[in-house]
């Protein structure tokens, strides 16, 4: 693993078991990297609760509350479907904080609106507005998975715990 994902699983660690928080992902581009990473850190239990990998759009509906209305309006790459992921996986696994990911990665699925590298984040923090990122990465498949990962681990290094709604 590259050092600089080292360090992020570090910070991410750090953060979340100093706050005594808990984190669930919910994944669809990334394919299960993203819990992947999270469990290479010895002691990730202690944080990590677990993960969905929401790959179809039934799944992304019964799994983690995706209403179908948002999917059809939206699409599964979009602000409001993140937003949904990350609440909905937060509610399933009853965690503090849940990072969703939707984004084509290639080589094929892209549009104008939407071209292969477009990847959405959600993040969901108990007693916080849920937040939508979007990136556009680049590269093959693989390169564009890996950048999605590292992105979030970014997210979840920086997350603030503190009360706002």
């Amino acid at each position: 693993m590259e050092p600089a994902l080292v360090d992020l699983l570090s910070s991410v660690s750090a953060l979340f078991l100093a706050e005594k928080k808990k984190l669930a992902v919910v994944e669809s581009c990334t394919g299960g990297r993203l819990g992947a990473a999270l469990t290479s850190v010895p002691g990730a239990s202690q944080w990590f609760e677990g993960g969905f990998i929401t790959y179809s759009n039934v799944v992304k509906m019964k799994q983690v509350y995706v209403r179908e209305s948002t999917l059809q309006e939206n699409g599964a790459v979009s602000e409001e479907c993140v937003k949904e992921m990350a609440n909905g996986g937060m509610i399933a696994m009853n965690v503090d904080c849940a990072l969703s990911i939707s984004g084509i990665a290639g080589p094929d699925g892209g549009s104008e609106d939407k071209p292969v590298g477009t990847v959405w984040m959600g993040l969901a923090v108990r007693h916080r507005k849920i937040e939508a990122h979007r990136f556009h990465f680049h590269g093959d498949r693989e390169a564009i998975q890996q950048q999605a990962v590292a992105a979030a681990l970014n997210l979840l290094g920086s997350v603030n715990f503190k009360k706002t709604v």
